[in-house]
């Protein structure tokens, strides 16, 4: 049974057979399991359900592997939805704001009192999310792949946060090192990323990408391998677009956290969305 903080497992039920679609719902939608006495399962999230997280998630101080450091911040937890008059909000129940262009994501970040997520805030997360055995499919760090999210094609537009697919394999949620969660860092829809690696002062890309730029050195493993989605080569020139990272939910292996592609600016599509940090 779903309640508004979790799911409450009937007497008798936590040993049943249908108990196992409940674990799963509850782990897709960081859910807490409990019993029929109150105490939570022991296989239970400790959390809160989705709908009553803050909307916002602090990511940790990190380096990254070239050495650059990047300090703290938030960033949403979910891909921006259009709010009343048109403003960004971050909500598990609102599917997320696609068909908006570069500058308008921009803006709507801005007039929400965020900011457009870089380049090198996106790797930060994207470095950490590679980092705990949690976000692999094997159980440990490099076994297997990072959950690539909504990328199988099961569904044919962009899902609220709190859809679950039937296919454990589309998991949604990636967990940091400080035991934060965000969704759809991979998968169901692109977000705008402005470049602060090789990006002009309006975060277009404004150069080709360096054999040592941390946009495609970051990640662990190989373009299309381990879960890491599909990124160019070095030397490849996007000079005047702008950087759209994670995939979409019919990408198959080209989505994951780390993946990375660029399309015109002043375009619109229904599979790249936006997400804002503070």
């Amino acid at each position: 049974m779903a309640t508004c903080h979790g799911i409450h497992l009937l007497p008798g039920w936590e040993n049943s057979r249908g108990a196992s679609l409940e674990h799963h719902i509850a782990q897709a939608l960081d859910y807490e399991i409990t019993l029929a006495s109150g105490a939570l399962h022991p296989t239970a999230l400790a959390s809160a359900a989705a709908t009553t997280k803050p909307a916002f998630v602090t990511v940790p101080a990190t380096t990254l592997p070239n050495g650059v450091a990047v300090p703290s911040f938030q960033v949403g937890r979910y891909l921006c939805a259009e709010g009343v008059d048109g403003i960004a909000t971050v909500s598990a129940d609102a599917a997320p704001w696609v068909k908006i262009n570069y500058a308008e994501a921009a803006k709507a970040c801005a007039a929400a009192g965020g900011k457009l997520i870089t380049e090198l805030q996106w790797l930060a997360i994207a470095h950490d999310i590679a980092g705990q055995d949690i976000n692999w499919t094997g159980g440990k760090v490099g076994a297997g792949a990072v959950f690539q999210g909504l990328h199988l094609g099961n569904v044919d537009e962009a899902q609220p946060g709190e859809f679950i697919s039937d296919d454990a394999n589309e998991r949604r949620w990636h967990q940091l090192s400080n035991g934060e969660r965000v969704f759809d860092f991979a998968g169901n829809a692109y977000s705008w990323v402005f470049d602060d690696v090789q990006g002009d002062e309006l975060g277009l890309i404004a150069k080709p990408f360096a054999e040592d730029s941390p946009s495609i050195t970051t990640a662990p493993f190989p373009s299309m391998k381990n879960g890491m989605g599909w990124r160019p080569r070095a030397g490849s020139d996007g000079s005047g677009n702008a950087l759209v990272r994670g995939g979409f939910w019919n990408d198959g292996d080209y989505a994951g956290v780390f993946r990375l592609n660029y399309d015109w600016p002043d375009h619109r599509y229904d599979v790249v969305g936006f997400r804002c940090t503070k």
